[in-house]
C-alpha cells in the first residue's frame, strides 16, 4: 500500500449532487497524496456523464468504476475499498460534502501521531436540500479525544442509543479493513447484511483506537428519500432486519453479552413488528416470530400487544383503523 489517502465515493442516481461532492474532495489540502475512487452504480439519470467529465478532467487523482449492471450499496461499496491503493481511506456519498479544506490533514496527523489509532471521526451538520438550512450533528459521544475500541463495540451495535460514527467524517487504516476481510468475507458480503458502516466501525474498534476531532467537515444532506427512510413498510421491515442481522452476526461471534444489548434487541424487535403491523403482511409476522426464537429475544409488552393483534385477523383490521384515526385526528390537531 503507497503512503496515499483513497477517498472513496459511492454514487447512484445523484446527478444533481455528485460534483459538489466531488469539488469538495478535490478542494482538500494534505501533506499525503491522495486518490478518488468512484463507484458509480449504474446511474439511471446523468450522474455517470458528470463522473466521466470529472474523471477526464483529473487523470491522475480520479478513478471511475462504472459498474454494468448495478450492484446495489454495499457491494459498490466493498468493491471500492478493495481497490484502494492508499494507506488510509476516507469515505464520502455522492450526496454529501466536506466543509473543511483540512479536513484529510488533520485526520492524517493523528494517524501519523498515533499509531494505535485505526479511524479517526469528526463532528459533522444536517444540511437540508431544501432549505439550505444547516443545523449542527451530535457533539463526540465520549469525554476524551482517543478511546479505546475495545470500550465501544456494544455502543456501536446499539447506535440507536446514541451517534457513535458517521463513516462519511471518517478516516481508516487500509490494512486493518483489508485483513478482516478476508478473514471473515462473509462479515461484508453476506446478502442478508445490506449495511457497510457497521461492519467497517466495528472492525476498526475491535482492532485499535478510535479518535475523535471536534472540527465539522462534513455537510450531511437530508431532506430526500434513503434506505433508512422509507415508506414503504415492508422495505423498511426489511431494511431494519438487515441491521438486526450484522448486529447480531457481530455480537456473537465476539460473545458480546448484556443486559444492554438484550434491550437493544427487544426493543428492535418491536420496531419489526410495529413495520409488520402496519404492512399488514401476514408473512412478515411469520418472519418476526422466526427470529423471535431464533435469537431468543425478550417480547416486550408493547411486542406482546401488537403480535396478539396480528394473530387474529379481524382485531388486525380494527387496529389497523384504530390507527388510522389517530394519525388523522392527530393531523387535524397539529
Amino acid at each position: 500500500m503507497e503512503n496515499k489517502i483513497s477517498v472513496v465515493v459511492c454514487t447512484y442516481n445523484q446527478e444533481d449532487t455528485i460534483a459538489r461532492t466531488l469539488d469538495s474532495i478535490l478542494m482538500q489540502q494534505c501533506h499525503l497524496p491522495y486518490e478518488i475512487i468512484i463507484g458509480e452504480d449504474c446511474s439511471t439519470d446523468g450522474t455517470l456523464a458528470v463522473c466521466q467529465h470529472y474523471a477526464a478532467k483529473h487523470p491522475d487523482i480520479i478513478r471511475l468504476i462504472a459498474n454494468q449492471p448495478n450492484k446495489g450499496v454495499v457491494d459498490n461499496y466493498f468493491d471500492c475499498l478493495l481497490a484502494a491503493s492508499g494507506k488510509y481511506i476516507a469515505d464520502c456519498a455522492g450526496d454529501d460534502f466536506w466543509t473543511d479544506t483540512q479536513k484529510l490533514e488533520k485526520e492524517v496527523s493523528v494517524m501519523e501521531q498515533h499509531p494505535e489509532v485505526t479511524m479517526v471521526l469528526t463532528r459533522w451538520n444536517w444540511y437540508d436540500e431544501h432549505t439550505h438550512r444547516v443545523n449542527a450533528g451530535p457533539p463526540p459521544p465520549y469525554g476524551q479525544p482517543i478511546v479505546n475500541g475495545q470500550d465501544m463495540l456494544e455502543d456501536i451495535i446499539t447506535q440507536t442509543d446514541m451517534s457513535v460514527f458517521h463513516l462519511c467524517t471518517s478516516l481508516y487504516r487500509t490494512e486493518v479493513f483489508k485483513k478482516a476481510y478476508w478473514e471473515d468475507t462473509s462479515l461484508f458480503r453476506c446478502k442478508d447484511f445490506s449495511t457497510e458502516d457497521i461492519q467497517v466501525a466495528f472492525i476498526m474498534a475491535l482492532n485499535g483506537y478510535i479518535a475523535y476531532l471536534p472540527d465539522f467537515t462534513l455537510n450531511y444532506s437530508t431532506g430526500k428519500p434513503s434506505a433508512s427512510q422509507l415508506a414503504d413498510e415492508a422495505k423498511q421491515f426489511h431494511f431494519v432486519r438487515s441491521i438486526l442481522n450484522v448486529c447480531r452476526y457481530l455480537t456473537e461471534k465476539h460473545h458480546l453479552h448484556s443486559q444492554r444489548l438484550d434491550n437493544y434487541f427487544s426493543r428492535r424487535l418491536f420496531s419489526l413488528a410495529m413495520h409488520a403491523f402496519r404492512a399488514h403482511r401476514k408473512e412478515l409476522y411469520g418472519e418476526v416470530v422466526k427470529l423471535e426464537q431464533a435469537w431468543n429475544i425478550h417480547r416486550t409488552l408493547p411486542t406482546q400487544l401488537v403480535m396478539t393483534l396480528m394473530r387474529h385477523e379481524i382485531l388486525w383490521m380494527a387496529g389497523l383503523s384504530a390507527r388510522k384515526l389517530f394519525v388523522f385526528s392527530k393531523r387535524l390537531l397539529a
